[in-house]
């Protein structure tokens, strides 16, 4: 009977395991990526300003090969017209611009031009041509078009890093969700199973005690405990599993929740019961939509600390019926609205947090309805609002 969790057990922990290995190697990846990309856009940066220097030297040759008619300038020309993608603005020293690689109507515009000469001065140091020690020259250049394409590389590449790991991160939580629901599926379902054992004897021994026809034993308080302990089974049977609804009177199953808690309850609790129609049919299933409303008297019952009032009313709204569950509790704060329904919250110092979210699950998953917090105010109490569609 154990065999089974065990080996799921183990699993779960090998496939965990293996799910962080595979982690931990794609990041390392992704960081011998961006640091690869880094040492990239470092060592190509360098060869761009290695060759605007050369650049440069050959602009300087041929200013000073003006005085020499007979130098051979075929290299330097060479190197002058290599350049086909570094912009640049030349600069000499009466204030004349001259530019390469950029737009022809700039020249024209000195509002641009200075804009751009700034902009290439936080991009690159700016290179002087020196002509017999006097400055003759500034060249400003920007990074080459790719250079300027691969500078963001880095910062996309660092994008899709964070993606994964959010990726990853709602993938495990995913997967820790869906282990704790089967988890909670399994107990529920073995629960149902221990129970049946000794409820089937305990029937049989009911049937032998009204054999007897003994009229001082509370064989029919005995009987409604059992069948009480056989709704509990079939509840926790269906959990995990597609429930059958029904078309039923949400009235009066609601009712029959309401009386059973009403006879079991101290005086100090009253349970105030109404509805505007004896019958409003909607798509039911019996235990589990039972188990809600109990669920709901119950944490009513325990946020009043033993005395109160319980207030329980079922209202036609157009296509839906809407049940109303009101306490006069210590009231719920309005950012713990959602949270209440999260399994493992609880204002209790005993149990597990399960109540409101088992209701929730009851409500939404299995009989395509909504619950929420309707109303709630501190030190005043809570209105809990469940809604159904009507047959």
């Amino acid at each position: 009977m154990y065999i089974v969790p065990i080996i799921d057990s183990i699993l779960i922990t090998y496939n965990r395991k293996w799910r962080w290995i595979l982690t931990t190697i794609s990041m390392s990846l992704v960081v011998l990526i961006l640091w690869n990309t880094n040492v990239f856009f470092k060592n190509f940066k360098a060869e761009e300003t290695a060759k605007m220097t050369i650049w440069a030297n050959a602009y300087r040759e041929l200013i000073d090969s003006a005085l020499d008619d007979n130098k051979d300038l075929d290299l330097v020309l060479s190197i002058m017209t290599s350049n086909k993608t570094t912009p640049m603005i030349v600069v000499d020293s009466e204030g004349t611009v001259s530019t390469n690689n950029l737009p022809e109507n700039l020249i024209e515009n000195d509002s641009r031009i200075q804009n751009l000469i700034e902009t290439f001065k936080k991009e690159n140091q700016p290179i002087e041509v020196l002509s017999e020690g006097q400055v003759v020259q500034t060249i400003y250049y920007g990074n080459a078009p790719i250079l300027a394409k691969l500078q963001y590389y880095p910062l996309a590449l660092l994008l899709i890093v964070l993606l994964f790991l959010a990726l990853v991160f709602f993938f495990n939580r995913s997967a820790q969700i869906a282990q704790q629901n089967k988890l909670w599926t399994g107990m529920a379902k073995e629960t149902a199973h221990q129970i049946g054992t000794p409820l089937s004897a305990l029937m049989g021994w009911i049937e032998l005690l009204k054999a007897r026809n003994d009229a001082t034993l509370p064989l029919d308080d005995m009987t409604q405990d059992i069948d009480r302990l056989k709704t509990i089974t079939e509840r926790f049977s269906q959990i995990g599993a597609k429930p059958k609804l029904s078309p039923l009177n949400i009235v009066a199953i609601t009712r029959d929740a309401v009386n059973y808690h009403q006879k079991r309850q101290s005086t100090l609790i009253s349970i105030e019961f109404k509805s505007d129609s004896e019958e409003h049919i909607a798509q039911i299933n019996p235990q589990l939509y039972g188990w809600t409303i109990e669920n709901l008297i119950k944490n009513g019952i325990d946020a009043m600390k033993g005395q109160g009032v319980i207030q329980i009313e079922i209202i036609k709204d157009q296509q839906d019926v809407e049940v109303l569950i009101k306490d006069q509790g210590t009231g719920i704060s309005k950012n713990n609205f959602l949270k209440i329904f999260e399994a493992g919250h609880t204002g209790k110092s005993r149990g597990w947090g399960l109540g409101l979210s088992l209701a929730k699950r009851i409500i939404e998953d299995y009989h395509n309805g909504k619950i929420k917090v309707h109303q709630s105010e501190l030190g005043v109490g809570t209105t809990f609002s469940i809604r159904l569609n009507l047959v």
